[in-house]
């Protein structure tokens, strides 16, 4: 390999590194929960490094890192996209003005995830790309292979719904846990932070399999088992049992702020009462950003 070629991966790298917690942003929104948008978001990374050797210079690597992800995020099959709209009879030239206002923004960024999933995905990924990650009409059609009077047109509509949303009152019912669901969760949480650290490697099954997000990954019971060293020499946390976009998770306070929003969480999986798989998003905190979180009571 030659050491431009070394160069240029080296950079490329890097771009992954700066904008991962971008194109998180956008497809948490776009397939309605941090913990799919992250399954998208590692599936475009490894389409993006695949097709990297092909590629030859790059004139946009931003605008086609998007496009990739905007495409495996419409593609997602757990997706729960509706279908899109009608498209409209209205002259796109004649709508209010497409740019991104500070009302446009706030009602964007304070929208819950649930919210941006009832809207078309067309209207969705527009709103997302203007109002939340602020990218301009022209990048927008780039990324959604559109024209800019059909961007201007899905934005328009995706804006006015989105406000309609919300300012609708939420009635899906809590989520719950069943009793082996809640007793294994508080199992977990109760010996973590008492630090019993051998106790919860008693927990683990032969072929557990651990994901630590954004950082490396584990098998086996005997690798997975070293994960509990590093936090038994760390001071950061105070785990309790909860949900994250209505999901059972563990979420990871700051114990110095015990009323405080979690920091990040930690997803568990298991059969029977063994723990087969562990995705620990520490070192990927960027996922709580617009995740609908619940601490159990």
């Amino acid at each position: 390999m030659s050491s431009d070629t070394i160069e240029a991966r080296a950079a490329f790298d890097r771009l992954l590194g700066d904008l991962r917690s971008k194109l998180h942003r956008y497809c948490a929104r776009m397939t309605g929960s941090v913990i799919d948008g992250e399954d998208v978001v590692q599936e475009a990374l490894i389409k993006a490094i695949e097709a990297l050797p092909d590629m030859g210079s790059i004139a946009h690597p931003e605008g086609w890192l998007f496009r990739i992800a905007h495409n495996a995020a419409v593609d997602f099959p757990r997706r729960r996209a509706r279908q899109d709209a009608a498209r409209s009879e209205e002259d796109p030239d004649m709508l209010v003005d497409p740019a991104s206002t500070a009302d446009d923004r706030q009602v964007a960024t304070t929208a819950s995830l649930y919210s941006f999933m009832r809207l078309p995905a067309t209207q969705r990924s527009c709103v997302i790309l203007m109002d939340v990650l602020g990218y301009s009409l022209r990048e927008i059609g780039e990324v959604i292979d559109s024209s800019i009077p059909s961007v201007k047109a899905a934005l328009h509509r995706g804006r006015v719904r989105l406000r309609e949303l919300a300012q609708k009152h939420d009635d899906r019912p809590l989520p719950i846990l069943t009793e082996p669901q809640r007793s294994l969760l508080a199992a977990y949480v109760d010996r973590f932070n008492a630090r019993d650290f051998e106790a919860i490697r008693n927990m683990l099954a032969d072929e557990v399999r651990l994901e630590l997000v954004n950082k490396t990954r584990m098998n086996g019971k005997g690798e997975v088992g070293k994960y509990f060293g590093n936090y038994s020499l760390a001071r950061d946390w105070q785990l309790v049992p909860g949900f994250v976009d209505r999901r059972p998770a563990i979420l990871v306070r700051d114990p110095g702020d015990a009323s405080g929003a979690p920091t990040y969480f930690v997803l568990l999986d298991w059969a029977g009462d063994r723990l087969i798989g562990i995705r620990d998003f520490r070192h990927a905190r960027y996922a709580t950003d617009g995740a609908e979180l619940l601490v159990l009571g």
